[in-house]
């Protein structure tokens, strides 16, 4: 598609989400509980679910027992793993949500994909997801790689809240187990780094375009009870403040109609600053959440990734 005709289909993408929200109670106002039935029913924006058969469940120790995590194989052999922590605010969202899509990573790049079925907050907040986040990387470089029938070649990624998971996750191995290295990139899809609210996550409004500030704070509430915004700064919870030494190459993406466009571009200006590879790819007038969906931006962030995760 040309750049012209992919633009015009954006915004018309764009102006068609807007309308449907507009019909719709607003996800803040609705117990979380309600919005995960009607996605999982296909009810909503986002495109029903479609559960594969080639996808598997596993089981994942952790301390506080055990997760769940979704495993979808190539059918020769694998070239490594591909940690998957799924996006949804850390409150909506599910592991085995996304089938086509990671089995449409899983095709092109070889890699088993393994997506973590993580705690949800309110029920569980901070610091249940990120725990979950670590112990399922742990496993991984225990003993999960090796039960999956895959080398040791571990990528971790994710979509929105589970882009900031991912990082979480990479400061944590290195902060708290002295592993470095053991990650050979991170897929990084429009995350937010600063839950004290970046300046584009402020500015943005009321304006519902799949995100708007007022669900950026119902979210980041469910998320942190009532911490004040210093508290939010810290970098276990917003890794935007964290020292980014000995992070692993990485790709950021993120749309210029998204309420988390800032939080890309800082934390890849930080993360080359620190020293390590960072790709920022911003797509023009792609809103958050785009690369879920059947339109030109989206396939063309997605082949993208492929050949960031092939590369690494």
């Amino acid at each position: 598609m040309e750049i012209a005709s992919q633009l015009d289909e954006t915004r018309a993408f764009n102006a068609e989400i807007e309308r449907l929200l507009a019909g719709m109670t607003p996800v803040q106002s609705l117990p979380p509980e309600v919005t995960r039935r009607a996605r999982r029913e296909g009810r909503g924006i986002f495109p029903p679910p479609v559960f594969l058969d080639r996808a598997r469940d596993v089981t994942i120790p952790t301390r506080g027992g055990s997760i769940t995590a979704r495993v979808l194989a190539p059918e020769a052999a694998p070239t490594g793993v591909y940690l998957h922590l799924h996006g949804g605010g850390w409150t909506l969202g599910e592991h085995d949500m996304q089938d086509p899509l990671l089995a449409e990573l899983v095709d092109a790049t070889g890699m088993v994909a393994v997506s973590a079925g993580y705690r949800l907050a309110p029920e569980h907040p901070y610091p249940a997801g990120p725990d979950d986040g670590e112990d399922a990387a742990l496993w991984l470089l225990d003993r999960g790689a090796r039960e999956l029938g895959a080398p040791q070649r571990l990528v971790i990624g994710g979509e929105s809240a589970g882009a900031h998971l991912s990082v979480v996750t990479l400061l944590r191995l290195r902060d708290r187990h002295g592993v470095r290295g053991a990650f050979a990139g991170a897929n990084l899809v429009y995350g937010p780094y600063d839950l004290s609210l970046t300046p584009s996550q402020r500015r943005w409004g009321e304006r519902n375009l799949i995100l708007s500030t007022p669900l950026l704070h119902w979210f980041s509430d469910c998320f942190l009870g009532d911490r004040d915004p210093e508290a939010r700064r810290d970098p276990d919870i917003s890794p935007l403040y964290a020292g980014l030494e000995d992070m692993p190459p990485a790709l950021f993406q993120v749309g210029t109609a998204d309420p988390l466009l800032d939080d890309s571009l800082f934390m890849a200006a930080r993360w080359r600053q620190a020293g390590a590879a960072a790709t920022l790819q911003v797509y023009e007038e792609a809103p958050h959440g785009f690369t879920s969906f059947a339109i030109g931006v989206a396939r063309q962030a997605r082949e993208d990734q492929y050949g960031f995760l092939r590369a690494v």
